[in-house]
């Protein structure tokens, strides 16, 4: 038998965070304004703590620098992902993330590519993902002239759309969303617009103009992938919606019982839909996992959706 481990997520309260966390997933929120569930993290800002088993009580970075056997003796200073599910009430800032190296240099971090995968949406919902100058002296006169209309480019999502968006890609996640996002492990964010909106003291958020338009793609690609590769299962179906550099996501919609072999250095299991047994555990909605190295397949069962981010 090998490690199977049950994550505690991390919750952050956030200026336009909600409730559905509490109302969909059960979570135990601290306020009306929760805008993430780290659901698995290795990060210094939101260190996930490991529900049971042998290793219960300690945190995914301490796992991770003392056994880290149960990666795969990957290399590494850091955890390297993270899942999260954001709970949008009211828009995003629009923001960009840095990449490996620019990030290294300023500060001493990882880079932040990531994905989302779109688990609710109310109707009319929207995304901003690229933009539309074709220079970056373009980019920079729309950012001066507060002109984010014409500069950003912006469309409306629904349940189950997934979106890959690269270090470097100018975006927003806007109110009425609710997201399962896997990233690298970084929490670097350059918010170059925030809608002038003010916290209770009166104060609009931190910018950083620069940074944002040092690190902005300019030409920005905004024609995302939708064609994903599909396979069928025994008692259900995967679909993988990214296979890069950073990360590789798949969504197994599940039927009855199914064997998924483990052949990654460790797998992050989110459930997001449904009910059933992991290995003969109960897991239900909301229920996130490390699936170790040493663990080579898993067997399910049940009616339920789940997330398989890897390396």
């Amino acid at each position: 038998m090998g490690h199977i481990l049950k994550i505690q997520p991390v919750f952050k309260e956030m200026i336009w965070g909600g409730h559905k966390l509490r109302d969909i997933y059960g979570y135990d929120i601290p306020s009306d304004q929760t805008g993430e569930c780290w659901a698995i993290s290795g990060h210094k800002n939101g260190d996930c703590v490991i529900a049971d088993g042998e290793f219960a009580g300690k945190t995914v970075s301490w796992l991770w620098e003392n056994h880290r056997e149960l990666f795969g003796n990957v290399e590494g200073d850091q955890f390297p992902l993270l899942a999260k599910i954001i709970d949008a009430k009211n828009d995003l800032s629009v923001q960009v993330h840095p990449n490996d190296e620019y990030a290294a240099k300023h500060e001493n971090s990882l880079g932040k590519t990531e994905c989302w995968y779109v688990l609710q949406a109310d109707e009319g919902t929207k995304m901003v993902m690229g933009h539309h100058a074709k220079t970056k002296e373009e980019f920079v006169k729309a950012i001066e002239n507060d002109d984010y209309d014409n500069l950003l480019n912006s469309f409306e999502i629904n349940k189950g759309d997934f979106f890959y968006i690269p270090s470097g890609t100018l975006h927003a996640i806007c109110s009425g969303s609710l997201i399962y996002e896997a990233q690298q492990s970084s929490d670097i964010t350059y918010r170059v617009y925030d809608y002038h909106r003010k916290d209770k003291d009166g104060k609009e958020r931190q910018l950083h103009v620069q940074q944002s338009i040092d690190v902005t793609t300019v030409p920005s690609n905004n024609d995302s992938n939708k064609l994903f590769t599909n396979t069928h299962l025994d008692h259900g179906s995967k679909t993988r919606y990214v296979e890069s550099e950073f990360f590789t996501v798949d969504c197994y919609r599940m039927e009855g019982e199914n064997i998924v072999v483990n052949d990654k250095p460790f797998q992050m299991v989110s459930i997001l839909e449904g009910e059933g047994t992991l290995d003969g555990q109960a897991v239900k909605k909301g229920d996130h996992f490390i699936v170790c190295s040493d663990q080579k397949e898993v067997v399910y069962d049940g009616v339920m959706t789940l997330m398989i981010t890897t390396l």
